[in-house]
């Protein structure tokens, strides 16, 4: 079997453990930390900071994380590191006119990725602060539902939804999901500098991914955003209105299509990923036939034979 090895340290083996958390699997080999089974590889990364990739792509996983352990700063360089965090301009996103982009429905099992992208100037800011826009992770879906109808006649921005049935169809052809989310960001992006007719100082990211992988994702794409204001940030929806009012729009989206669904499936179709999500696909097999799958889910995720095992009993 064709195989590559790297050595890599324990920061970027635990990025990489979150990187290919929907596709770890149970059984560990001896001094293991983690090992995936992401599309047409086998990746094992040991205590000793060895990391193996074997399979038919293990060529192009592995190039991923060698060229993201060249990029890293040394110990040393502090202010090297300060400055690939924040681009530099962290401390004064609150006073600076951004793009923002956010996903949501990636740890979804039914339901399906909606990005968003908006533009938020710093003149908005104090109403869009008055109206409620925060972060929609701690919204419910009622005041999402009611700010957004407001965001999105009155601010710009751009909607992308992935369809299960795409999702799946790139999965099976061997493409991750950080890939399909930086392509939709993009896009995003794109769609939404056409509209604008005013300028903005910088684009701001929900990270989801490290820079250099976000742009390898994008390498093959005809038309690409990389501008020198790309600031990629975790938890970016605190740091800037805009990236909040992209996850807002977005989870109105997601909400949307999910009411969608459950109608489509003559029940109510459940979020997130745990053991109710099981239950609702058996139902859904039960009812639809094991085929729907690919319209209402996420097939590669474990939920899947959970819920035909639970067939079973």
């Amino acid at each position: 079997m064709s195989q590559r090895v790297l050595i890599l340290d324990s920061s970027t083996i635990e990025k990489m453990k979150t990187f290919y958390q929907d596709d770890l699997a149970t059984k560990l080999p001896q001094g293991a930390l983690f090992a995936a089974k992401p599309h047409n590889c086998s990746i094992t990364a040991y205590k000793s900071g060895k990391v193996l990739f074997q399979g038919a792509n293990h060529e192009q996983e592995a190039l991923i994380w060698a060229e993201f352990a060249k990029r890293q700063p040394q110990p040393n360089s502090r202010s090297k590191v300060v400055k690939e965090k924040t681009g530099g301009n962290s401390a004064h996103f609150s006073r600076m006119s951004l793009i923002g982009s956010d996903e949501v429905g990636t740890g979804d099992y039914f339901g399906p990725i909606t990005v968003v992208a908006t533009f938020v100037s710093k003149e908005d800011f104090a109403e869009l602060t008055e109206l409620g826009v925060k972060d929609s992770k701690g919204m419910k879906d009622d005041q999402i539902s009611k700010i957004a109808k407001i965001l999105i006649k009155k601010i710009p921005y751009s909607l992308l939804v992935l369809p299960n049935e795409k999702y799946n169809s790139l999965q099976a052809k061997g493409m991750n999901q950080g890939k399909m989310k930086a392509i939709l960001h993009n896009q995003a992006l794109l769609h939404l500098k056409k509209k604008l007719t005013t300028p903005y100082d910088g684009i701001l990211i929900d990270q989801f991914v490290e820079r250099g992988i976000y742009y390898r994702y994008i390498a093959d794409q005809k038309d690409k955003v990389q501008e020198d204001n790309m600031f990629f940030q975790t938890k970016a929806e605190s740091l800037h209105l805009s990236v909040a009012a992209a996850s807002i729009i977005a989870r109105y989206s997601f909400v949307k299509e999910m009411d969608k669904l459950s109608e489509q499936a003559g029940f109510e179709i459940p979020k997130g990923a745990g053991n109710h999500v099981d239950k609702a696909a058996a139902k859904l097999i039960e009812i639809h036939g094991v085929d729907a799958l690919t319209k209402f889910c996420k097939v590669h995720f474990a939920n899947t034979e959970k819920a035909k095992k639970l067939l079973k009993h």
